[in-house]
């Protein structure tokens, strides 16, 4: 694999950026998160991307100039977060539909979040770029729900597990793959849910229907 030294233009560029239109900019910022996710960050370059997207590489280096800064750009532009606007009036079933929508999601985020692994423990700019963009605004919305049973009464503010509900769904996200092969598809994270965080929470499982058999 070639070293990130040699990932810099040929010539020195303008600082000036070029006017991009906003879709032509979201199409460079999707190409590059696609083949961080196919390839690994370390295999991504600037040129590689200017191929896909059929543009010269001065092109992205006068916009971004480093990889890094392209990548936390597109990042930056990907944000947003899944879990707003989830309210059933019901905690349980707020934290189910959490749970599938994590789990709709779960093949794209994790594969992002594991081929960022190393890069962003040497790279600031590309961490905070992350948390901001798949962390924290996802954290945000599901204290939010939590928020909200509370208020409902349907957990006791003092539970000792409501702090811990983002790390266990995000943390089961990230290890699925890592155990059994697999990512946390909807099912999985629904019984995930109804195993380990509801019981926590005091609200159990959902009734499972009688056998018939």
């Amino acid at each position: 694999m070639a070293p990130q030294a040699v990932d810099r233009p040929e010539t020195v560029v303008a600082p000036r950026r070029s006017r991009l239109t906003p879709e032509r900019e979201q199409e460079f910022f999707d190409a590059v998160l696609e083949q961080i996710r196919e390839c690994g960050y370390d295999a991504v370059t600037m040129e590689g991307v200017a191929a896909t997207t059929r543009c010269s590489k001065s092109t992205l280096y006068r916009q971004w100039r480093t990889k890094p800064r392209f990548v936390a750009a597109a990042l930056r532009s990907s944000s947003r977060s899944r879990f707003t606007g989830i309210d059933t009036g019901s905690l349980a079933e707020d934290l189910r539909q959490v749970a599938r929508t994590a789990g709709e999601w779960s093949g794209q985020d994790t594969r992002l979040l594991q081929a960022l692994g190393h890069a962003i423990t040497t790279d600031s700019e590309l961490k905070r770029a992350l948390r901001e963009t798949l962390v924290e605004p996802e954290v945000a919305a599901l204290r939010e729900i939590l928020r909200r049973g509370v208020e409902r009464g349907e957990v006791d503010a003092g539970n000792p597990a409501l702090e811990f509900v983002p790390a266990q769904l995000f943390g089961v996200l990230r290890i699925r793959p890592v155990l059994e092969g697999e990512y946390a598809d909807p099912d999985y994270l629904v019984r995930f849910m109804e195993a380990a965080v509801l019981p926590a929470l005091g609200l159990g499982s959902r009734p499972r229907p009688p056998s018939t058999g």
